[in-house]
């Protein structure tokens, strides 16, 4: 067994700390070495303490979360994820923090704690082994990329009536900024995507406004009968599977609360998959960054049914998980940096 991880929690709760500590010392392979009450201690225990991973409040008095980030990781890169409450200002928080370089976050439970309270503190543990393998250096590396890039313009155009071609994208961890990159750079007659971010229920609404905001396409969570067609992208809401099922000339979504595929709900695997069997050769299928093995069997299932697809490559993922599983599977018809993602998939779709 190797070091474990050494782990740094930030929040001005000291119930919560305690907590947060207690739960997260069940792990054998993680250590808690300091309890920060703000991001002022904070500051002075990443010095002193060195941590590997940092636990983050997104709300506290004297700094938020984001603020702190932004502080921090010009400076001292390090894999931090966020723990938030799930109101409206704090998912909005949350997403401003992912883009100011957290890697991942878990819900604090709203309600039932009792029950609510090991589920989250079993993901949060999860996650922080996934953080301390981030490449933070990816997250740098995207984030010039991203400001670099150059961004569509959303028009007023109508949707396209109908549409013959489908981009499939999965992401888990790292992904939030991943996919935002990717489909900036669509233009607003792009074919219809259909996308599942691994995201819990009441954050996958906000994070589909916010890249509405970012994007020349329009970008909304999917809603059972959602048309797939040119223009719009369909997100998979947080708890339900996603599927494209074909009605007559059209591709519809079908939402499902079926068991976890692969560990998650929505699963990527279960998109892929009905992407290959109901759109075959007209589909792209694109797997960015995330730990685990999630959407590697279906992003082979489409190429296999003739699609054509990509992976992101290892310099460029904050975590080489999903993209390294499909690879190795030989899902990944060509395998490309985050920045040449787009091109590649307008250059499939001819």
């Amino acid at each position: 067994m190797g070091n474990p991880i050494r782990v740094l929690i930030v929040d001005d709760s000291a119930l919560v700390r305690q907590i947060l500590t207690k739960g997260l010392s069940a792990d054998p392979d993680i250590e808690v070495v300091g309890a920060a009450p703000d991001p002022y201690a904070a500051r002075d225990m990443i010095v002193r303490l060195e941590p590997d991973v940092m636990t983050l409040d997104v709300e506290m008095p004297r700094m938020d979360g984001v603020e702190f980030l932004q502080k921090l990781m010009p400076q001292h890169p390090m894999p931090v994820v966020m723990v938030s409450s799930l109101t409206k200002r704090g998912a909005q928080i949350t997403f401003d923090a992912m883009s100011a370089g957290a890697v991942d976050f878990v819900a604090k439970p709203s309600a039932d704690v009792g029950r609510g309270l090991p589920a989250m503190m079993g993901e949060l543990r999860e996650k922080i082994h996934a953080a301390s393998r981030a490449n933070m250096e990816a997250w740098k590396r995207a984030k010039r990329d991203s400001a670099a890039a150059p961004r569509m313009v959303k028009t007023q155009r109508a949707l396209a009536e109908s549409t013959d071609k489908i981009i499939a994208i999965g992401a888990s961890t790292g992904g939030t900024e991943a996919v935002a990159s990717v489909i900036r750079s669509f233009p607003p007659d792009m074919p219809g995507v259909v996308i599942v971010q691994h995201m819990p229920a009441g954050y996958t609404k906000r994070f589909a406004a916010r890249l509405d905001e970012l994007c020349a396409m329009q970008v909304k969570e999917a809603e059972a009968g959602d048309r797939v067609q040119a223009g719009r992208i369909l997100l998979a809401p947080g708890d339900h599977h996603l599927r494209v099922v074909r009605h007559g000339g059209v591709y519809r979504v079908e939402l499902g609360d079926e068991d976890r595929v692969c560990g998650h709900r929505p699963s990527v695997e279960v998109l892929f998959e009905s992407v290959a069997r109901e759109v075959g050769p007209n589909a792209v299928g694109i797997i960015l960054t995330g730990m685990g093995h999630d959407g590697a069997g279906g992003l082979l299932a489409m190429r296999e049914a003739g699609a054509h697809t990509v992976a992101q490559d290892e310099a460029t993922s904050v975590v080489f998980g999903m993209p390294k599983v499909a690879i190795e599977k030989g899902g990944a018809e060509r395998v490309a940096p985050l920045d040449r993602i787009a091109s590649i998939a307008a250059e499939f779709l001819g």
